[in-house]
């Protein structure tokens, strides 16, 4: 499963290894996007507490469903 994790401020690509390899980008709006893959919903929840651990802001997080064929 992928999720789109949008946080409030900036986090560096240096957080890549410990987030466990996702993807993070800096928004126009100063959010942060991470976009992880997740097996199964105890590694989601194991990615939201390292989120609350950091003491960030949580603004979304959006299921992305991807198609067959890979869209």
């Amino acid at each position: 499963m992928t999720y789109h994790v949008r946080i409030d401020g900036e986090l560096g690509q240096e957080w890549v290894d410990w987030f466990g390899g996702s993807a993070i980008s800096r928004e126009k709006d100063g959010a942060t996007l991470i976009i992880c893959e997740v097996p199964d919903q105890a590694a989601l929840h194991g990615l939201l507490r390292r989120l609350r651990d950091l003491g960030v802001t949580l603004l979304s997080i959006v299921r992305v469903d991807h198609g067959e064929g890979g869209e």
